[in-house]
């Protein structure tokens, strides 16, 4: 009896095995091993990259996943760009309609540029911001005869910092700034710290939460935001979010969208601030057709104090 106790534990353990026995060759689930196709050489084969988040690579066209432009194959170094802005009339005075006109030229013989690539839906993004870091416009530029052209007023007295965003045909994507100076006298602009605190919205608040905590210089932060309520969310110029971050100062401005997001009303920016100065960060989203805007103010600090 205890003989065929043993031999019925033999059976049972054997048959465990069998079942996760690692199948021979011929079973292998994986891919063909012995197959004639070569793996994918990054040092020779072609490789697509996102003009804009160029770290988003593939060995195939598509679209970048991050900011849905279209994958392109070969493309050429960081050049940069002349931009003119042409303003009318002058002097610029507050609450006055002003003409806008924004001429680019190629870096190597100064020739106008005649031809650009559409970047969420549009050809050409403007971005201005008061020195107060009060003001703030998202706006888009119509072509006309050679340039970009725009109408708008502006409220009050000061220094403004106009940024484009453009991507001239076989180039790549440029972000070019220039500076408006409305007439009379300019009110100091307060100073910013640290503002985390939920914003409301047109028809939805958001809240931010950074990791790191306290930013760093030099050293990319997750920016996760949360929008509430998060139904009715769709894409926004073909991004489900736009981030404008600039500094105190107005020196940094960067754009830039979610380097995760999927519909939901969580998604996750990456950004890395290039000096250790305050920031001020708006963000829009949309909402059942309803652009919302809302900004926070981060606190980015120098790498020794990190450390301490």
């Amino acid at each position: 009896m205890r003989l065929l106790r043993l031999v019925a534990v033999w059976l049972a353990v054997a048959g465990v095995c069998a079942c996760h026995r690692t199948p021979p060759a011929s079973e292998d689930p994986r891919p063909d091993r012995t197959s004639n196709t070569p793996a994918p050489n990054a040092a020779t084969d072609l490789a697509y990259v996102c003009p804009m988040d160029r770290e988003v690579r593939s060995n195939n066209p598509g679209k970048c996943p991050r900011c849905g432009m279209a994958l392109v194959a070969g493309i050429p170094d960081p050049t940069e760009y002349h931009m003119d802005l042409t303003i009318s009339p002058k002097p610029v005075k507050p609450n006055e309609p002003v003409h806008l006109a924004f001429e680019v030229f190629d870096p190597w013989k100064d020739r106008r540029v005649e031809k650009f690539t559409v970047v969420h839906e549009k050809l050409f993004h403007m971005f201005i911001v008061s020195r107060d870091l009060q003001y703030f416009v998202h706006a888009h530029p119509t072509w006309h005869e050679g340039r970009f052209s725009y109408d708008i007023t502006l409220p009050k007295p000061g220094m403004y910092r106009v940024l484009g965003d453009f991507y001239p045909e076989a180039a790549a994507p440029q972000l070019l700034s220039e500076t408006i100076f409305v007439a009379g006298a300019e009110a100091a602009a307060p100073a910013i710290g640290r503002d985390y605190s939920t914003k409301a919205a047109e028809n939805l608040s958001v809240d931010i939460a950074t990791s790191p905590p306290d930013p760093v210089a030099g050293v990319t932060a997750q920016l996760r935001l949360t929008l509430t309520p998060g139904d009715g969310l769709e894409k926004y110029l073909g991004a489900w979010g736009h981030m404008l971050a600039a500094s105190d100062d107005l020196i940094d401005m960067i754009h830039t969208h979610p380097f995760i997001a999927d519909g939901s009303p969580q998604m996750q920016f990456s950004l890395v601030f290039p000096r250790p100065r305050p920031y001020r960060l708006w963000v829009q989203f949309q909402r059942r057709g309803v652009v919302n805007t809302a900004h926070f103010d981060v606190a980015v600090h120098a790498p020794e104090a990190a450390a301490h």
